[in-house]
C-alpha cells in the first residue's frame, strides 16, 4: 500500500480515496445548487475494508465543504449515519432530508 491520500475530484463529482494510482474508494455527490453538496453514495474497495478510510474520506470531504462555504445535504446512508456519531462539529453545516 502507498500513501493513502484524499482528493476531490470535482470533474467526476466524488471525493476519493486515492492509494497512488489506485481510486481505493469514493464518495460520491451531485451539486444541486450553489450552495449545497449532496452526497448521494460511499464506497471503499473490499481490499481496502477495516481500515476506517470510509470515515476518514467523510471527515476529509465534510471539513472540505465547509472550508468552501457549502453546506451538505446527506442522503448518502454512510454519510448520514456518520453525522449522527461523529457530527456534532458538522451539524451547522447539514441540512439532513425530512
Amino acid at each position: 500500500m502507498s500513501e493513502i491520500e484524499y482528493v476531490d475530484n470535482p470533474a467526476q463529482h466524488r471525493y476519493e480515496i486515492r492509494d497512488g494510482e489506485t481510486v481505493a474508494g469514493l464518495a460520491a455527490y451531485r451539486l444541486p445548487d450553489d450552495t449545497h453538496v449532496d452526497f448521494v453514495h460511499t464506497e471503499v474497495d473490499e481490499a481496502y475494508n477495516g481500515q476506517g478510510l470510509a470515515s476518514n474520506l467523510v471527515a476529509f470531504a465534510l471539513a472540505d465543504v465547509r472550508a468552501k462555504g457549502r453546506r451538505i445535504i446527506p442522503h448518502c446512508p454512510y454519510v448520514a449515519k456518520w453525522l449522527k456519531r461523529h457530527g456534532e462539529e458538522f451539524a451547522d453545516i447539514a441540512d439532513c432530508p425530512a
